[in-house]
């Protein structure tokens, strides 16, 4: 659902009567550039997610590789003992059926930034801070604009 959103274009605009600014159509649009942060301990759909935002086109991924593991588990009936046994059932594969995806790799980032640990503790998020650094160029380099409401139609002829 995330991506979905995301991933919306900008098909028109429109406006009430009085109405200053106009609105997007689809609405609740995200508007600009995106940068998603990711890290070793991305897991499950913390490996779908940035998967999904590559293939999508959605922005550049900063951080280090993300862990890998996306097969999915589905328990069975409790042993008598109380326990449980946990099998992989679910796994992912490209749509084009070429291969396997992610499982066992991860999602390689576009920059890869690896916090060091000292600087986190002393609260400095190097990953954050290049994730900003490249926004600030995309909004500068790639601004996106909604269109401004054009002059009203003389409908008096």
């Amino acid at each position: 659902m995330i991506i979905e959103r995301l991933r919306r274009e900008l098909a028109f605009m429109g406006m009430a009567r009085n109405q200053i600014e106009g609105n997007t159509n689809p609405e609740q649009m995200l508007f600009g550039p995106k940068i998603l942060l990711v890290n070793n301990y991305s897991a499950s759909d913390g490996d779908l997610f940035p998967f999904q935002f590559r293939k999508m086109g959605l922005g550049k991924i900063v951080g280090v590789r993300t862990w890998g593991g996306v097969t999915g588990i589905r328990g069975s009936l409790p042993f008598v003992d109380g326990g449980f046994l946990y099998k992989p059932e679910f796994g992912h594969y490209a749509a084009d059926g070429s291969n396997w995806i992610i499982e066992g790799h991860g999602v390689d980032p576009d920059v890869v930034i690896d916090n060091d640990p000292a600087k986190e503790f002393e609260g400095v998020d190097e990953q954050l801070n290049k994730a900003i650094e490249l926004i600030m160029i995309d909004l500068i380099n790639k601004p996106m604009e909604k269109g401004k409401i054009p002059a009203f139609p003389d409908k008096s002829k």
